[in-house]
């Protein structure tokens, strides 16, 4: 397992809605809390989230995490202009989400591991380490 992970909105969305790859997360959480592992996700992906939530729980549910995030132990990341720009290139190389592009930049630039259980990653795979999640 990789020191450092960058999550993609499917990791958190797992976690929590308690899918399969849930308890994997938990445990990820509980060992950054212990700082054994370092844990980063791009707002980007985190507006992926956010706006899942809201669709389908209210917009009280996505201010709920939103809130929630700062005590998470996520370091979340802006998307800067350099940031932008790596994803930019990884969209241009691969048919993948402008989102999962921002993922892979964020893993590429932190020498991170990319924590999914999206298959649209294994487009990535060989652009950027890709850890999956495995069912509970």
């Amino acid at each position: 397992m990789a020191d450092h992970l960058v999550l993609d909105a499917f990791a958190l969305l797992a976690y929590l809605q308690e899918e399969p790859g849930h308890q994997r997360v938990r445990s990820l959480l509980e060992d950054a809390a212990s700082e054994r592992v370092s844990l980063s996700m791009c707002t980007v992906n985190l507006g992926e989230v956010l706006y899942w939530l809201e669709r389908r729980r209210g917009a009280a549910a996505a201010q709920t995490l939103a809130a929630n995030m700062r005590d998470m132990p996520i370091g979340l990341v802006d998307a800067d202009l350099d940031l932008t720009v790596g994803a930019a290139r990884v969209k241009a190389a691969l048919p993948v989400s402008l989102a999962d592009a921002y993922a892979a930049a964020l893993a590429q630039r932190l020498g991170a591991a990319v924590l999914t259980g999206d298959p649209d990653f294994r487009r990535l795979e060989g652009t950027v380490a890709v850890e999956w999640l495995t069912a509970d």
